[in-house]
């Protein structure tokens, strides 16, 4: 909700809820986001605040413009208050004029959204895992053979008053259960009562709303009019539902009742957007004491929020603000993060933090002076609930007709967590999303380091027999090329002297080796990062087959180090082209300034996206894999028309054939097509691992080839 008519309109909601001609009162007796305000102290907590923007009820504010601000602090000088709240400011907004105003920012939890792509069931497989999906469908199904579902637009509340008084009542018992759980929090109990009071309905930043009104429910009964006995005002309670129900939000807003028998036992309050594209769960309150049950009745009634959405074509579902890692197991994808914005005698001004990260030391001097390209600058800006008329793109052709999403910060957390939990992959989780940049396939990442990061002049250093296309690009770039080669029987050894005496601005290095198979041996290749002066990048497309671990971890320690991954190989996902280039914030603002917006489309995003999710095919199959190429290494090395089959981590072999010319045409007679690698290592094959059947094939052919 980020017009001004609709944030007005919620001003006066709030006014009606606390009763007064203007939105006064102390932070602790709103129960807005308490754990955000946990660190202020005491005093800020319990003196009047005057609060703006789009109040507590609007899921995010946009930053009022100075003359506002202006106005706000007139309003609060008449008024004698000496403190400004503008709660939910998006932190990817300009908040100069905030600053420039006085006010500091509380960081709090972000809003999260659930985008409807698809239908709601492959949307939540993709997103949560098909173990979860039927989880919540179970959960759904029990739910809704115990309770009807029932929605009722807030212009027509006045011929349901059952309704209203319900709302009021429920939310008042669920306060009462949070009541413990905020003395905890009080007393400085943390993260452990933040659960508790997560547990009743799962929104962390409405739970705090809906426990006032379902006091200030509770007052109005005992005559204590708009306040509680303990004092506290809600935002929640029968006077503000009232004025909802009668304002110019009305006929956007519904409730949604479920009923057992004729008990209430679920209220909440939903809004379309302004757009028209989504709908804001604004609140809900659960009857139930069994906090398992209120958890089933929050999954099974989000997963009818979605299931209704979609029926009614809307995009998204904006969930409120909460904690992020608790709504992912509930399909949310989107997480736009927010902060309250404060002016209080105590607080000091900030700098702004929104810079993007500072380049690397390595970063060509051109690149330094150009912006990200494009749309990609604003990545971080989500536009699913504005009037988007930015793209000259055609309105009347369905979602394949918009460009894809630029913000992958939700996929990046996933990939992450995903490859932590591989073997060889321990330290993993020490990096965060700033550390990812998605390509269109690693060879893309390739062409973008190299034109990131070295200038005209600067040598590529290249380690063969190797993947040709890092040659191939350094080439096309004019860049000086160094070919040290790998040295030993397995040609896995690197000659770490001769790389760094020629000081290349960029070396690169597979492992496992393509076409080889091998790995290095780690204590050169850690040599060779800590000694030399430029950059090593370290290809790992076949790394998820190998026994040895992974280096994707020293990201985080080194500054000098890529890691690039893809997801062609073991994840099985070519058509899709995903590469992932690992490297500390600096790097990857660097190559993102060269990289060309939009060339990792939505299909590709939830083709990764189901793959690491419902990772379980995936790894089981490189077991399978790495199966068969143990049976086929053995056949082959006992083959007569084999002289040696090198080692492997890969998914691959590399052979050398007696009679190389005769076996390859004969194989190709066969029908069988390998790799001839006979121009880069004499008298070699590269065979893919295929499944038994084709590898039965292969050695079939192979017993008439001499």
């Amino acid at each position: 909700m980020r017009r001004p008519s609709d944030l007005d309109a919620l001003q006066q909601v709030l006014c009606a809820a606390l009763g007064s001609a203007e939105p006064v009162a102390p932070l602790a007796r709103l129960d807005q986001d308490t754990t955000a305000f946990a660190t202020l102290d005491p005093a800020v907590l319990e003196r009047p605040t005057l609060i703006g923007g789009g109040s507590l009820y609007s899921p995010t504010s946009p930053v009022p413009a100075p003359h506002a601000l202006a106005d706000l602090a007139r309003r609060a000088e008449a008024l004698d208050v000496r403190q400004i709240l503008v709660p939910g400011v998006r932190r990817s907004d300009d908040t100069g004029a905030l600053r420039a105003a006085g006010l500091v920012p509380v960081p709090a939890d972000p809003e999260c959204v659930v985008r409807l792509t698809r239908e709601v069931d492959d949307v939540l497989r993709t997103r949560v895992g098909a173990d979860r999906l039927r989880d919540v469908r179970r959960r759904h199904h029990a739910v809704s053979q115990e309770a009807t579902w029932e929605r009722i637009r807030l212009r027509d509340l006045d011929g349901k008053p059952w309704a209203r008084d319900a709302f009021a009542d429920l939310h008042r018992r669920q306060a009462e259960r949070r009541r413990p759980a905020e003395h905890g929090r009080e007393a400085g109990s943390g993260r452990a009562a933040e659960h508790g009071r997560e547990a009743g309905s799962g929104r962390a930043a409405e739970h705090g709303r809906e426990a006032d009104g379902r006091r200030e429910a509770d007052g109005r009964r005992e005559g204590g009019g708009r306040r509680e006995r303990d004092g506290r005002h809600h935002p929640y309670n029968a006077d503000a539902l009232d004025a909802l129900a009668h304002g110019t939000l009305a006929d956007r807003t519904e409730m949604f009742v479920r009923r057992r028998g004729d008990t209430v036992v679920q209220a909440g309050l939903t809004i379309t957007s302004h757009n028209g594209r989504g709908v804001y769960c604004l609140t809900q309150a659960i009857d139930h004491e069994d906090a398992a049950v209120r958890d089933d009745l929050y999954a099974a009634t989000l997963y009818q929020l979605y299931v209704d959405a979609r029926t009614s074509g809307l995009e998204w579902v904006h969930l409120g603000r909460g904690d992020a890692e608790r709504m992912r197991c509930l399909g949310a994808d989107l997480f736009v993060p927010v902060d309250h914005w404060l002016r209080a005698p105590e607080a000091t001004v900030p700098q702004d933090g929104r810079q993007e990260p500072e380049l690397s030391r390595f970063t060509a001097p051109p690149v330094t002076t150009v912006p990200v390209p494009g749309p990609a600058r604003f990545r971080h800006q989500p536009r699913f609930d504005t009037v988007d008329l930015t793209s000259n793109t055609n309105p009347f052709l369905g979602p394949e007709s918009q460009y894809p999403h630029l913000d992958t910060a939700e996929l990046a957390h996933t990939y992450l967590r995903t490859i932590s939990a591989l073997p060889g992959h321990a330290g993993v989780d020490a990096l965060t999303t700033d550390h990812v940049l998605f390509t269109s396939g690693a060879v893309d990442g390739v062409m973008l380091l190299l034109a990131a990061l070295a200038s005209p002049g600067e040598s590529v250093c290249v380690t063969p027999p190797t993947f040709p296309l890092y040659t191939h690009f350094a080439r096309v770039l004019r860049l000086p090329l160094v070919e040290v080669p790998l040295r030993g029987d397995d040609l896995s050894e690197l000659d770490t002297e001769r790389i760094l005496a020629a000081d290349p601005r960029v070396t690169i290095l597979c492992d496992p080796n393509n076409p080889v198979g091998t790995r290095l041996d780690p204590e050169e290749v850690h040599a060779l990062v800590t000694g030399t002066s430029g950059v090593v990048v370290i290809d790992e497309a076949y790394v998820e087959f190998s026994e040895n671990p992974s280096y994707a971890a020293l990201v985080a320690r080194h500054d000098n180090l890529i890691v690039l991954r893809t997801l062609s190989k073991a994840w099985g996902l070519a058509g899709a082209r995903c590469g992932v280039a690992l490297a500390q914030p600096g790097i990857i603002e660097a190559l993102r300034r060269l990289q060309v917006p939009f060339g990792f489309t939505d299909a590709s995003q939830r083709a990764v996206r189901d793959r690491l999710t419902n990772a379980g095919p995936a790894l089981a199959s490189i077991k399978l894999i790495r199966a068969e190429r143990r049976r086929l290494a053995a056949a082959l090395a006992e083959h007569p028309a084999v002289d040696r089959v090198f080692p492997s981590q890969t998914n691959f072999l590399l052979v050398r054939l007696h009679k190389h010319d005769l076996v390859m045409e004969r194989l190709r007679d066969a029908g069988i097509a390998v790799a001839d690698t006979g121009h880069v290592i004499p008298a070699t094959c590269r065979i893919s691992i295929g499944n038994q059947r084709a590898n039965d094939a292969l050695l079939e052919a192979l017993s008439f080839a001499l």
